[in-house]
């Protein structure tokens, strides 16, 4: 996403966060919703994710037609979450920010992102199990943070039109209604251990984003009220990484990548050429690589199969060149790994040792890393547990006091590690990182 311009200092342009009081809401589909509501009427609409999250994005992405970035206070900062609001305005007719977990939760939290940023929040609640409750919920999230800009609520999982009335009935007369979607299992986005499944995983996902946003053809949601977004001041990307071509695995099994990462490679002056770890029998010409996380669990098998890709990873880490690997990155390239069936298969094994899936989840939360070149931060969210034989070079840092550091292996210029990375935190610690 380009970089926000300064000939423009302010651009105005309407905006929602969408929020609910806890995680499971529906929060996903109701954005969804929305976004695919409004790109009906012929509106352009860029839409955001709070927070670190690979999946939700692919879902949003799919919804609006335009690709999603993270905004996070604390992992890339004000003044680059701003940037991209900024660049957002110059050409959406409509923006939308998914919040994550329950609005107040958390000290990066969504309420908090939609103070600093001058966001209205639209909260979504789950009206199944409730009636008039459903008021009190909203007016407590209404008031809880009286400097909160609070816009209104969508019901979510209604069961009838009459009960979508005594829900809306319930509301205080000065808040407003944005509909109610009903409980469709044929609008529902499936899920597995990390999340909701990727879009390209689903055949129907655009039927189904299609179905949530009919539903909303009753009520006719009028765009919210326009927000000003100020141009930040940024310091310039050094093109440290000028001449520098890096392959990137890209395919379903290592998804899991930023799109504000691959534009801090390019604007640090690199060449990007996509590679299927899947399907490719070798690497493409590079200097660098990055595997990224994703699920090589569930293709253990045609990995394993792929011994043309081993020896050119072999042949790559021997020639000294440098290789970062992230979460599902790290995983293949130890000498094993273990699905949640218990099905084993020999990976690329550059790092020696074993990794297997666990029954449930391992690490989560917020992280940082020292490196010579000042600090990087990015975040942690696995099931699976290495046992690598290597001694750690060192460990990130867990941003809240009782999480756990994850270790980080090197080998040369080989780096793995079960921390994702957010690039956009400090350019220029990952230009050392890929530089030849």
């Amino acid at each position: 996403m380009t970089p926000a311009d300064s000939s423009a200092a302010v651009r105005h342009c309407p905006a929602l966060l969408i929020a609910a009081p806890a995680s499971g809401q529906g929060k996903t589909t109701a954005t969804a919703a929305l976004a695919r509501w409004h790109v009906r009427q012929g509106r352009r609409v860029r839409v955001f994710k709070t927070g670190p999250d690979f999946l939700d994005p692919t879902i949003l992405a799919q919804a609006s037609g335009q690709p999603v970035y993270q905004l996070d206070l604390w992992m890339g900062g004000e003044a680059h979450c701003r940037a991209l609001l900024h660049a957002a305005a110059a050409e959406a007719d409509l923006i939308l920010v998914e919040g994550v977990m329950g609005l107040h939760d958390g000290i990066a939290s969504s309420a908090s992102l939609a103070e600093t940023l001058g966001l209205p929040v639209l909260a979504v609640i789950d009206g199944s199990a409730m009636a008039q409750t459903f008021g009190a919920i909203a007016l407590g999230l209404a008031r809880y943070r009286p400097s909160l800009n609070f816009h209104g609520v969508l019901a979510n999982r209604v069961g009838s039109p009459g009960h979508a009335e005594m829900l809306r009935e319930s509301l205080p007369a000065d808040m407003a209604w944005l509909g109610a979607l009903p409980r469709n299992a044929e609008a529902a986005l499936p899920s597995r251990h990390l999340g909701l499944v990727q879009a390209d995983e689903i055949a129907d996902i655009s039927q189904r984003i299609d179905r949530a946003a009919d539903a909303l053809d009753a009520v006719n949601p009028p765009l919210p009220a326009p927000v000003a977004f100020s141009a930040p001041t940024l310091a310039p990307i050094p093109r440290r990484l000028d001449g520098v071509t890096i392959a990137i695995a890209r395919d379903a099994a290592f998804a899991f990548l930023y799109p504000a990462n691959l534009d801090t490679l390019r604007a640090l002056g690199a060449e990007l050429r996509f590679f299927s770890p899947l399907a490719d029998p070798g690497l493409p010409q590079a200097d660098a690589l990055y595997l990224p996380g994703g699920y090589p669990e569930l293709h253990l098998d045609t990995l394993a199969a792929n011994t043309g890709l081993r020896e050119a990873l072999h042949a790559h880490h021997r020639a000294g060149k440098p290789i970062v690997a992230e979460c599902g990155g790290l995983l293949a390239l130890l000498e094993t790994l273990t699905d949640h069936d218990g099905h084993s298969a020999a990976l690329f094994g550059l790092l020696p040792g074993e990794a297997a899936m666990a029954g449930r989840l391992v690490n989560l939360g917020m992280h940082s890393l020292l490196t010579a070149e000042g600090e990087l931060r990015g975040h942690s969210f696995h099931h699976a547990r290495a046992n690598c034989l290597r001694t750690p070079a060192g460990h990130s840092i867990a941003q809240r006091h009782n999480g756990t550091p994850e270790p980080v292996w090197r080998d040369g210029r080989l780096f793995a590690t079960f921390m994702h990375l957010y690039f956009p935190s400090n350019p220029a610690a990952v230009a050392a990182l890929f530089t030849p």
